[in-house]
């Protein structure tokens, strides 16, 4: 009986992995930084979610961190980890060449989505795929790989069976039409888009082999003109960034020389919906990522060029 009840915890556990498993010191809310974050919050036109935790030292920052938000681009991290769950089962190889189906349409086609200007039978390794996806973010790719892995629907399964109870696929998905009207592609909150990036930099993400392999690819971004950009060049950062009309979105973890941190900063039903550099939630993604480096790192004098 004893046996029996260890085994049903084991399966549990590993089923939906909870707070107090995670690795490293225990949340704790850091009051000097919240206000300084609540600071830069303050008269945003729209709404603001932001969560941030050293690991190191478990200080903690949570505004709005367990409301919905949509995820634009984020969602292509749960997708990159359902596409490694299903290469560790076996069920897609990283190495085989895929074949463009002609059934893929995607009307918003950016000038970065390099897989777009593919034919029908033209084919790409699925690794470059997954590569596309995450450091340009190509929405074609990310399509692709959304369909290869079964859909949004097992990309969801793959998320509620491990603990992420908000995150989920909506895009594409039977079921999730009314979710897709109010939150686009995907949707989120702050601490579960971080805890995602968590359980890649820690190795409990699938196996600590694709954990690695998903963590260079995360920190290869080629959208670095936000959170990333106010941080030295010189520190490695994985990320991932999202942009839609009214919202504005980037997690990433920060290999920081005082101890890493997680920092996950989402906008909704914002006034400002411009595509310019100037635009507000940029420009409170900037300044959060600034603040939050400054902090944690205060004797390093790095500076953005101006």
């Amino acid at each position: 009986m004893i046996r029996i009840a260890v085994t049903l915890m084991a399966a549990l556990a590993l089923a939906a992995p909870s707070r107090a498993q995670h690795a490293g010191p225990p949340e704790r809310t850091d009051a000097a930084l919240t206000a300084r974050l609540d600071s830069l919050v303050r008269g945003f036109r729209g709404d603001v979610g932001i969560y941030l935790r050293h690991l190191r030292t478990g200080a903690t920052v949570a505004i709005d961190a367990d409301t919905v938000f949509p995820t634009a681009s984020m969602i292509k991290v749960p997708i990159l980890l359902a596409l490694y769950d299903q290469v560790q089962q076996g069920r897609l190889s990283l190495d085989a060449r895929v074949p463009y189906p002609d059934t893929l349409t995607y009307r918003y086609t950016e000038a970065t989505d390099v897989v777009g200007y593919m034919a029908a039978g033209d084919t790409l390794p699925l690794r470059e795929l997954a590569f596309l996806m995450l450091t340009i973010s190509d929405n074609h790719a990310s399509l692709w790989i959304q369909a290869l892995v079964g859909g949004g629907a097992a990309v969801n399964e793959w998320l509620d069976a491990h603990g992420f109870r908000h995150t989920r696929v909506n895009s594409r998905t039977p079921g999730r039409e009314q979710a897709r009207s109010a939150y686009g592609w995907g949707q989120t909150t702050p601490r579960e888009i971080a805890e995602a990036l968590v359980m890649i930099r820690q190795g409990r993400a699938v196996s600590p082999r694709a954990s690695e392999e998903m963590y260079r690819m995360l920190t290869r971004s080629y959208w670095d003109q936000e959170a990333l950009s106010q941080i030295p060049p010189t520190i490695q950062a994985a990320s991932k960034q999202g942009f839609v009309d009214r919202s504005r979105s980037e997690v990433l973890l920060v290999n920081a020389p005082t101890g890493d941190y997680v920092l996950a900063v989402i906008t909704k039903n914002q006034v400002d919906t411009g595509y310019e550099p100037g635009n507000e939630g940029s420009r409170l993604i900037q300044a959060v990522s600034r603040a939050v480096y400054e902090y944690f790192n205060p004797e390093d004098p790095w500076r953005p060029a101006r």
